[in-house]
């Protein structure tokens, strides 16, 4: 089990975060703890400098795995749905601007809440005509540099566009971009599947990156989910990424990286 932990290169308001701060000493951190990667939430990657990053984690013996590209959304509000199409435009361009960084790092770029929801006046259909023309140009232009992109399926609180496993599977057949997956996230799927293993099952192929956090979105362990029985479930489908932990930092960040660590690596698997 090859297992990584969400860390932020900028300051941001989503709080499912378990550490935030010096980047570095976290790094260090996640190493001294036992985690094999980081996954790196990145608002705009023209506030970075990827080949540092790169050397951090290779300092400390951690795999890029994934970026996320959903601060755009929660604090600059872009995305590809939005009625104001200078909006859309510019949540396509961030979205081809992580691609130097992808490339290089071997990551999976996710593209979570940068989708966008339902917004007044705007209909269903012409909101998921806009999603699966920007979608159908990132898969293109992601390809070019051998990137994967993985479409996270969302809680229904939290979007209108995109909230199951099987609406995420209908979403990449329309789309037909053979780099474009699924990221599955337990704490999503307690919400909207009926049956977590089953929809797992269902994405076989499909699926390019994993998100763990319990029912509560507190760390594995903390909640109810069967985290042994989700994982069966999701290594059946011949899944070899990893498992990246996006949950709260509760009771505080170090104890919550620390405890989901030692649950998931103590599963009988």
């Amino acid at each position: 089990m090859k297992l990584a932990l969400v860390l932020s290169t900028q300051p941001a308001q989503f709080k499912a975060l378990a550490l935030t701060g010096d980047l570095e000493a976290n790094m260090a951190r996640l190493a001294a703890w036992g985690y094999d990667g980081v996954e790196l939430a990145i608002r705009d990657p023209a506030l970075i400098d990827g080949e540092a990053l790169l050397r951090i984690a290779e300092a400390n013996g951690l795999n890029i795995v994934a970026i996320g590209t959903g601060q755009a959304w929660g604090e600059e509000g872009l995305s590809y749905t939005d009625p104001d199409p200078a909006v859309r435009e510019a949540a396509i361009a961030r979205t081809v601007a992580h691609l130097p960084f992808a490339a290089q790092s071997g990551a999976v770029l996710i593209i979570g809440l940068l989708r966008g929801i339902l917004r007044p006046g705007v209909g269903r259909d012409q909101a998921m005509e806009w999603l699966i023309a920007a979608l159908r140009h990132c898969c293109a232009q992601a390809a070019r540099c051998n990137v994967r992109i993985a479409l996270e399926p969302i809680n229904r609180y939290e979007t209108t566009l995109i909230n199951t496993a099987a609406e995420g599977l209908a979403l990449i057949e329309e789309v037909g971009a053979p780099n474009l997956g699924l990221l599955l996230d337990t704490f999503h799927m307690n919400i909207e599947e009926p049956n977590i293993e089953e929809s797992i099952r269902a994405c076989r192929g499909h699926i390019y990156h994993f998100h763990v956090a319990d029912s509560n979105r507190w760390y594995p362990g903390a909640g109810h989910l069967d985290f042994a029985s989700i994982l069966k479930a999701l290594y059946s489908t011949g899944y070899e990424g990893y498992i990246s932990g996006e949950f709260m930092p509760l009771p505080d960040a170090a104890t919550a990286a620390q405890r989901g660590l030692a649950h998931l690596r103590g599963l009988n698997i």
